[in-house]
């Protein structure tokens, strides 16, 4: 049975704190809906009405372009181990750069990772639990290295370039993203 909380208590922050993957869902007002896993070391619960996760440098930034049509998200963590669970995080997000003010504060709650390109900032509406009861029980084998090796590999300058293609969502709508070059010629 599903249960609503208005924050975060210490069994949610207890599984979020565990969890190797957890799930981001955004849709702008009018288009595509956007449900990306995450995973490596990029979530951190701020207090227990705000979470914020370090937003990697990939093949498009659909995120960012729906938090400023929309502002909706969602996130989600399963338990994989024997204890079933299924958290849902409601809320209101907003992409923080390392241009804005609080980039510091917040980048030092994070380990250092290549390809870092945004942090997004939730401040939760609501929290469910639900039962998991049909999610399998796995195990993690290792955690994958090969965006880490893909964004040190290219160094900080080409990702720079790169983000240059990360200004609009697949729908065409603006993303925000302020930290990146012009591309030449």
């Amino acid at each position: 049975m599903a249960e609503f909380f208005p924050a975060l208590d210490a069994k949610h922050e207890a599984l979020l704190a565990a969890a190797p993957v957890y799930f981001v869902a955004t849709a702008p007002k009018k288009g595509r809906i956007n449900l990306s896993p995450k995973g490596m070391d990029t979530l951190r619960v701020i207090s227990p009405t705000q979470i914020a996760y370090l937003d990697l440098s990939g093949s498009g930034n659909e995120t960012a372009a729906h938090l400023l049509d929309d502002g909706r998200i969602t996130l989600m963590v399963c338990s994989f181990d024997r204890a079933a669970m299924i958290l849902r995080l409601y809320g209101k997000g907003r992409s923080v750069q390392p241009v804005d003010a609080e980039w510091a504060a917040l980048v030092a709650r994070f380990p250092a990772i290549a390809g870092t390109r945004q942090i997004i900032v939730v401040a939760l509406d609501s929290v469910q639990t639900s039962c998991g009861y049909a999610v399998p029980v796995m195990d993690v084998v290792r955690e994958r290295d090969t965006l880490r090796k893909y964004a040190a590999g290219l160094g900080e300058e080409v990702l720079l370039e790169k983000r240059a293609r990360n200004l609009r969502s697949i729908d065409g709508l603006p993303t925000g993203l302020t930290n990146y070059r012009e591309p030449q010629g």
